[in-house]
């Protein structure tokens, strides 16, 4: 890898790992429909003049149906369910919880007709990642927060379920004006909810610099970088840094936040890390065609939406 190629992906790893701190620290001061549509709102407004200056959004007609699906499993839902989760759950366990995603993405693709063999190393790796979730999960489940942690996991289900999506229905889509619809729908989607919840004072000063970091990095400008480490590596290259996100999602919120770092962490981390690269392992030869299709530009592959 080039050194260019090295500092994008070093980027990305940050970037697409920091956002469970900052939504955490947001949550502190405004609703959860109020962050999701300024983050949609924020990230639509710097990508639009980019989808408007490629090739626009004529792209798009006949794929609305499916655009409308995906919009509505990889932002609308998931993005309100984690916001409202992280209100009770620390940021670094909900980025490992999050990190299941692509353990469950193999699962639901088999669900849903994918005919490609598994074996029994990706058979192991999706046993592992299960033991790691549920290591994770249960003293949430029996300690009070069963809510927020089932609204993480769907979170993760919808962000495996959306690729999924992406890969069988919008091939071939230009992924600027995709985003830029995606995000804009999202953000009129939760602008009444968001003018009903808005706070009664004005949010602290790090409550809105997570917001715009959100938006701005977390967002729009890692779609762009994204794009470019795409570029530089090959997408199939480009997605190994999402196997760094959980690393950089549980760094941050103990160093920053004092969040606790058990045992229990560390071991679920070590199970779903080890379980996602098994279970995603691709197969020698056959499959590498459709490592390396157009699906895999899509930045909803990644656990961290676009």
């Amino acid at each position: 890898m080039s050194r260019r190629g090295m500092m994008l992906f070093l980027a990305m790893s940050v970037i697409w790992g920091i956002p469970y701190l900052l939504i955490k620290v947001a949550v502190e001061g405004v609703s959860a429909p109020l962050l999701v549509f300024a983050r949609c709102a924020i990230g639509v407004i710097v990508l639009l003049p980019l989808a408007v200056r490629g090739e626009g959004f004529s792209v798009l007609r006949g794929h609305g149906r499916w655009i409308a699906a995906f919009a509505v499993l990889e932002i609308f839902i998931p993005w309100l369910l984690l916001s409202h989760a992280e209100k009770e759950l620390t940021s670094s366990l909900s980025g490992l919880l999050i990190a299941s995603s692509p353990i469950l993405s193999v699962v639901f693709a088999k669900i849903a007709g994918g005919t490609e063999r598994l074996g029994l190393v990706r058979w192991a790796g999706l046993g592992l990642g299960f033991v790691g979730v549920a290591v994770l999960a249960a003293p949430g489940l029996t300690g009070g927060d069963a809510l927020s942690v089932v609204e993480v996991l769907l979170t993760a289900t919808g962000y495996a379920v959306a690729p999924i999506i992406a890969d069988r229905k919008l091939q071939g889509v230009p992924t600027m004006p995709l985003t830029a619809v995606c995000l804009g729908s999202a953000a009129l989607f939760y602008l009444i909810p968001a003018a009903l919840t808005l706070p009664d004072e004005m949010p602290s000063g790090k409550v809105i610099a997570s917001i715009l970091a959100l938006g701005l990095i977390c967002t729009a400008l890692a779609f762009v970088v994204f794009l470019a480490l795409i570029g530089e590596v090959g997408p199939s290259r480009a997605l190994v840094f999402t196997y760094v996100n959980p690393a950089v999602a549980v760094t941050a919120g103990v160093l920053l936040l004092g969040e606790p770092l058990t045992a229990g962490i560390l071991a679920a981390f070590a199970l779903i890390l080890t379980g996602s690269v098994l279970a995603t392992r691709a197969r020698r030869g056959g499959d590498q065609g459709s490592k390396d299709s157009g699906a895999d530009l899509r930045p909803a592959t990644t656990g961290e939406p676009l």
